[in-house]
């Protein structure tokens, strides 16, 4: 129990959940997070070891009891014959038998269908009616002889999500926290470890939530397989339903116009799209004309008649090829489908998530910490759609004129939706203001910016706001700072398709459109005559950095090497360490000596540790000429980081050598452990100073 969970479990006190107690329970039950954390909070809301460990066995005797699994539905079935009436936990959906006039339900693993609901019932829960409703429900068994009936019969019927919220409590509760603190409270209640995420990489698992706090908000996220893009729709919330992207038919999704009844953007606060993206796909061209419709307008048409709805959408999909090179060959929407390959579609997305950002989910990067249980704040975000916080920069910052009305609507709802997800009490700072407010232009600009690539007719924005001193701010996408040398070349103009080594992000920006700014510090160096003074800053995310290219040109020649970082103690910066040594190997002559020497101070604890890493590197580094050695400061005043050299070089390190995000050291078929520059880096900044 870390000082936050203390908090959490304190402010919050029986609405939240240790989040590694899902997987303890679900065993082979195959469902939702949302149903089993339903459970747990009635359960184990609480922080007590005693209580917890009791809580876990009544969850998992009521799912070993109640819940039905597919392959024992007829044992349940015949318990119920047998007993006359038995709880079961199953999913269930309900149609309308307009030649009987009534409503019959049908249980997914239980396998038994026409059972009679009272119109009451459906009524108060009218998501039975499209796409299924996971429930507790009470069945009974009554044998007729007539061949019409069904013996079953429904006597209680529970959906199963909270039944009160008390939205002035949490709106108390959440003023006692830091943003920092919650965030991190929103990291674990989605289920990850924040350990593990950057902050860039947090602000992108909470705009997936968005979609169920502001409504109508149109989002897409392209990436890699298995960065747990279709996780928080499937998994979190009652009230979204994710589909397969070739299961979506017009009926299904708007209406029925034979029967009239309502498809999923009625009754659902987000529909989402899984396996969104693959060109092959086929896709009904009237489907996509009224998706636009509905998109831009917030209506579709039966018939005649106009009819509104106030669904989000998420569209999920996995690109088929690497950032560089779909800049090279075509754009950022590569992979969708030809249908949906449309600029007016694409023009009505509000943000667009770079899942090529986010890692690969693995084992460690799951929480163990608590969490609130996901229904609780799922109810939360749904009250909050009923609000608009779209207009709480304008104290502060105004956004570029040249920005159009539907970019701004754009930035406006993501805007709104971060600030109610982060701060639904208000008082942001004015830099927590203008952090949002950066990060949701980004998100529409990467729309914009494929728009460009795809339909020359739009016209050229200026991604900018504006400060009260009037200062203008120009906003710009990771990639396109990243990949400079082909991100505004219209498609075919790149002949290299090559990355830039390293790709830095110096202090310095270029104007949406504009060609790659040749005054900008370069980052490679391949000669002594080429080094120089510069300042230079990266952005969290980036990839394609090395201690090679980053500090190799300045350490070559060197024959004394000072280098000052307090925090070499664990293994991870003792390997960061031994790679910057690898570095200068191979800047050195092979017969040439070179004495490096570390400033650094003792671990308190694992000081022993700390030791027995410097002297395997000692030992190792003598071999190949490199006399490493080693002092601990102990004046406690050291804070500075830094390299210095005695051939008049000094580098200074905001984040020492620290400057890459947590990977899996352990995978040897992983790039990122092999190769520097595929790894994640933290967000950091390079000062070169000339000494001498």
């Amino acid at each position: 129990m870390n000082e936050l969970n203390q908090k959490i479990c304190s402010e919050f006190a029986g609405l939240v959940v240790r989040k590694d107690l899902v997987k303890t329970v679900k065993g082979n039950a195959i469902v939702p997070s949302y149903v089993l954390e339903y459970l747990l909070g009635q359960y184990c809301a609480t922080s007590d070891e005693a209580s917890i460990e009791s809580g876990i066995q009544t969850v998992k005797e009521i799912l070993a009891k109640h819940y039905v699994h597919r392959n024992e539905a007829g044992l349940i079935r015949s318990t119920i014959r047998e007993k006359g009436r038995h709880k079961v936990i199953d999913k269930v959906s309900v149609s309308l038998n307009d030649k009987k006039d009534v409503y019959e339900t049908e249980f997914s693993n239980l396998g038994i269908k026409k059972v009679l609901i009272d119109s009451g019932t459906v009524k108060k829960h009218p998501k039975l009616l499209v796409g299924g409703v996971w429930v507790i429900a009470d069945v009974e068994y009554d044998h007729t002889e007539d061949k019409d009936a069904s013996p079953w019969i429904l006597s209680t019927i529970k959906p199963i999500q909270m039944s009160h919220l008390d939205y002035d409590r949490y709106i108390g509760a959440r003023s006692k926290f830091s943003l920092d603190e919650w965030i991190d409270v929103l990291v674990q209640s989605i289920g990850f470890n924040p350990e593990f995420f950057g902050r860039r990489s947090k602000l992108m698992q909470l705009v997936r939530l968005i979609p169920f706090c502001e409504r109508n908000f149109n989002l897409i996220e392209l990436g890699p397989k298995g960065t747990g893009k279709s996780h928080i729709f499937s998994e979190f919330s009652p009230h979204g339903i994710l589909i397969s992207g070739g299961e979506v038919t017009v009926p299904k999704l708007f209406v029925n116009n034979s029967s009239g009844k309502l498809g999923l953007v009625g009754y659902w606060d987000t529909v989402a799209f899984d396996e969104f993206a693959g060109k092959q796909k086929k896709v009904d061209k009237a489907l996509v004309d009224i998706m636009k419709n509905y998109m831009a307008n917030k209506s579709f048409s039966r018939g005649v008649e106009m009819l509104g709805a106030d669904a989000s959408m998420a569209f999920i999909g996995n690109t088929e090829h690497s950032v560089p090179y779909m800049l090279k060959h075509s754009d950022l929407f590569d992979a969708l489908p030809e249908k949906f390959y449309d600029s007016a579609f694409l023009d009505r997305l509000h943000f667009y998530i770079p899942g090529w950002e986010i890692d690969i989910i693995r084992g460690e990067m799951f929480s163990s910490s608590y969490g609130f249980v996901v229904d609780y704040l799922a109810e939360v975000l749904r009250h909050l759609r009923n609000q608009d916080y779209s207009d709480h920069y304008s104290e502060y910052f105004k956004i570029s004129p040249q920005i159009s009305t539907r970019d701004r609507d754009a930035i406006h709802k993501t805007f709104s939706g971060l600030m109610k997800i982060l701060f639904p009490q208000g008082g942001a700072s004015e830099e927590e203001i203008e952090e949002i407010l950066k990060f949701s232009m980004e998100g529409r600009k990467r729309v914009k910016d494929q728009l460009f690539r795809i339909d020359s007719t739009y016209a050229d924005v200026n991604f900018a706001y504006t400060d009260k001193a009037n200062k203008e701010t120009p906003v710009q996408t990771l990639e396109e700072l990243q990949y400079p040398n082909y991100f505004n070349k219209t498609v075919g103009d790149v002949t290299d398709i090559g990355m830039p080594e390293p790709e830095v992000i110096s202090s310095q920006e270029s104007p949406n459109k504009a060609q790659p700014n040749t005054d900008e510090p370069s980052a490679t160096v391949n000669d002594e005559a080429a080094l120089k003074e510069q300042h230079l800053t990266f952005s969290e995310n980036q990839r394609g950095v090395s201690y090679d290219s980053l500090f190799g040109p300045y350490l070559k020649g060197a024959k004394l090497i000072t280098i000052t970082d307090p925090y070499i103690r664990i293994f991870y910066q003792a390997k960061n360490l031994m790679e910057l040594l690898e570095t200068i190997v191979k800047q050195k002559a092979e017969e040439d000596e070179v004495v490096v020497s570390l400033v650094t101070v003792e671990d308190e604890f694992k000081g022993e540790q700390q030791r027995e890493h410097f002297d395997k590197i000692q030992s190792s580094m003598f071999a190949v000429g490199i006399k490493f050695a080693y002092s601990f400061d102990t004046s406690g005043s050291q804070h500075a980081r830094h390299i210095i050299t005695d051939t008049g070089w000094k580098v200074s390190l905001d984040r020492g050598l620290d400057i890459f995000q947590q990977y899996d050291v352990n995978d040897a078929f992983s790039l990122s452990t092999r190769l520097q520059k595929h790894r994640s880096c933290k967000q950091f900044e390079v000062t070169f100073i000339k000494v001498e």
